[in-house]
């Protein structure tokens, strides 16, 4: 090989190892767990005793992408595709026990993400964007007797703030709240007289940067 392809060659590989740099750390992936806290609500019309739908602190699992459009040492930009299902959401309908004992929910919200110094060991962050909500319940009623509420599908707005806290280059432990504004479950036996609910999410992330 002449020098000069053996340069042209040197230059290739510089070029294409600092348009690899560029990119590096841009993506994200990231799986943890939380609860989801949701507040109780009376049910409209209820003369019996404890007239109120009370929810349990559902288990979520959570797994989320994203992709760093801008970053800046003061400032980054990125896209967020969050995924939490939560497995196991506990309910007790009132006394009268007019809906089921549990359901599953499942929130998708595409979100564009601010982090705060995110070159830095610490990372501050606010999210906003919005999506899906799939709601399955149980086909019983708590004490018995068919459900005749029906699983839901509903749109969702999605705003949350976070802390990023790096423990390798690329390896992040991430502390997250969020607030999925959905459609409420289909409970007709004992209705609140509201369409929507705070679905709040408290949970850890374990970030990789790639």
């Amino acid at each position: 090989m002449s020098r000069k392809r053996l340069w042209i060659a040197v230059l290739m590989v510089v070029t294409l190892a600092a348009l690899l740099a560029a990119q590096d750390e841009k993506n994200e992936l990231g799986g943890g767990f939380g609860r989801t806290f949701i507040s109780t609500q009376p049910i409209q019309g209820a003369t019996f005793f404890d007239p109120n739908i009370r929810y349990g602190k559902g288990l979520d699992i959570e797994g989320t992408f994203a992709h760093r459009f801008l970053v800046t040492p003061v400032f980054a930009v990125a896209g967020e595709l969050p995924v939490v299902y939560n497995f196991d959401e506990d309910v007790h309908p009132g006394s009268a026990g007019a809906g089921p004992g549990d359901y599953k929910s499942l929130f998708v919200a595409p979100s564009v993400r601010l982090n705060l110094f995110p070159t830095t060991a610490v990372s501050p962050w606010g999210s906003l964007g919005g999506g899906f909500a799939r709601t399955s319940e149980a086909n019983t009623l708590i004490y018995g007797g068919t459900n005749p509420g029906k699983s839901t599908f509903s749109g969702i707005l999605q705003y949350g703030v976070g802390l990023d806290v790096k423990l390798t280059k690329r390896l992040v432990l991430r502390g997250e709240g969020r607030d999925f504004w959905a459609g409420e479950p289909d409970f007709p036996l004992a209705p609140t007289g509201k369409t929507r609910q705070h679905n709040y999410y408290v949970g850890v992330t374990v970030v990789w940067r790639f």
